[in-house]
């Protein structure tokens, strides 16, 4: 998830270098399809103008590890830049519900 205003110059530029908390940490924070709701809930509750991304992981190459995070489950992180052409599916969340349950929604 990221703002949409991010995904649109994302998109211009061909691909993502990440948030300030991305580079801060040295990667581009993912989340699995069983991680995202809460990741919504944890990072982006009360935030609006997101959008949701669909990431081929087959896309990312060897940039992208599964490593130990939120009480020891394996996050994916990426390790340099997400080029637009790996992103499958981009979804604006509506500005009038929680992120969570926006994405649960999404999922469902």
């Amino acid at each position: 998830m990221l703002a949409t205003s991010e995904w649109e110059r994302a998109r211009g530029a061909g691909h993502f270098t990440g948030t300030a908390m991305d580079h801060q940490d040295g990667y581009i924070h993912l989340s699995g399809a069983d991680q995202v709701v809460e990741t919504a809930r944890r990072v982006f509750g009360g935030v609006t103008g997101l959008t949701l991304l669909t990431v081929d992981p087959a896309r990312l190459g060897d940039e992208l590890r599964w490593e130990p995070s939120r009480g020891g489950a394996l996050f994916p992180h990426l390790y340099g830049v997400l080029p637009v052409s790996a992103v499958v599916a981009a979804e604006a969340l509506p500005a009038d519900r929680p992120a969570a349950d926006a994405v649960a929604a999404l999922l469902g």
